[in-house]
């Protein structure tokens, strides 16, 4: 096992134009679960094939367990990749193409098959083992994939959105798998997606990217409750984040914010911020005990009901309701916050304050 280490890694494809990767520099520790996640563009998967030795970066140095790698070719960094398109050899059986990385690094044939039943009932593929890749679902391919990977026991596993072409439900079972195949193999994997619940519910720790850059990293539920820029805020949590406009004055002890909605704040005077509030984080009161507002949009989902609002200043609003009255369409309600989860942020979109309890 070993951990990545990457030191201002920068990727342009063209010169002088604008990087792809931009001075990335984190750590996953050895053995830790590490996911990338980010919209299209973002840099997750050039940050992820510079490591494989798939891309050279063209500043910075890569250290896969405390070894300086940034010149070796894929083959010598002792890592494993499992790509979106599973990347199967048509012509060779499952069997075959799970050895392949052995025969190719001239294994005893006879350990080779050890190491293929082994894997392949772990991950319970040991009965597809003489099929072909267009016999299988999409599922058992990816099963494939993994333990391609798996087999060659490799110090870093790295994941470059393999989940994507699976349906929904069996994605959210294969998620599980690769959860609990961490836990069992131990092993440092680094996992790129743009679907943020592969995100917070498979991460150790989760690094939001944007425009080259990594804006946070941190555990999911932090990244969820303290994100440290308003793009993460924005980015994680569906519904996404309610955000208001507005400036943080003088109140006399506590500073105010001032908006569409007012709330005391622990946050420095400004003339420019935004108020952040989590959907859950916004309740429905009588319209004189808080701001007016019309229902305009009601979405039941069973367990809980979200509620689309416009304030009498004219901002859209979303409300994550569990329990209690539903108002009715076109209903005047009023929205007041749980004062102590708002978010503020100044106006370069960092976090420097919140709501004061």
């Amino acid at each position: 096992m070993a951990g990545v280490r990457l030191a201002g890694i920068a990727k342009r494809f063209e010169s002088g134009g604008a990087p792809a990767v931009d001075g990335v520099s984190f750590e996953v520790h050895d053995g830790e679960f590490a996911v990338l996640v980010g919209p299209s563009g973002c840099g997750k998967t050039t940050v992820l094939r510079m490591i494989a030795g798939l891309e050279t970066p063209t500043d910075g140095r890569i250290f896969i367990g405390g070894r300086d790698v940034t010149d070796l070719a894929p083959r010598d960094r002792d890592i494993a990749m499992v790509f979106q398109n599973y990347a199967l050899y048509p012509h060779l059986s499952v069997r075959e193409n799970i050895g392949f990385g052995l025969t190719m690094r001239r294994v005893a044939p006879a350990e080779i098959a050890a190491r293929v039943m082994r894997v392949a009932e772990s991950l319970g593929i040991d009965e597809l083992l003489a099929r072909r890749p267009a016999q299988l679902s999409g599922g058992q391919r990816q099963r494939v994939a993994l333990a391609r990977a798996i087999v060659r026991e490799p110090a870093v596993f790295l994941f470059d959105e393999p989940l994507s072409n699976l349906d929904a439900q069996v994605r959210a079972q294969t998620r599980g798998e690769l959860v609990r195949l961490h836990r069992r193999l131990g092993t440092t994997m680094i996992y790129v997606t743009h679907d943020q619940v592969e995100a917070m519910t498979m991460a150790q720790r989760v690094a939001v990217m944007h425009r080259g850059q990594v804006e946070q990293l941190a555990p999911p539920l932090e990244v969820y409750h303290a994100p440290s820029t308003l793009f993460v805020a924005s980015f994680v949590g569906s519904p996404t984040i309610n955000r208001f406009a507005g400036r943080v004055a003088a109140g006399g002890a506590t500073p105010v914010f001032e908006g569409a909605l007012r709330l005391a704040v622990q946050a420095p005077v400004a003339a420019v911020a935004t108020l952040a509030v989590r959907p859950e984080h916004l309740v429905l009161v009588a319209p004189a005990d808080g701001a007016a507002a019309e229902v305009t949009l009601i979405e039941p989902l069973g367990p809980e009901t979200i509620v689309h609002v416009r304030l009498a200043a004219g901002e859209e609003a979303t409300l994550r309701i569990q329990g209690g009255r539903v108002p009715g369409l076109g209903e005047s309600v009023g929205i007041a916050v749980r004062v102590a989860e708002a978010l503020v942020y100044g106006a370069d979109g960092r976090l420097v304050g919140r709501g004061a309890a």
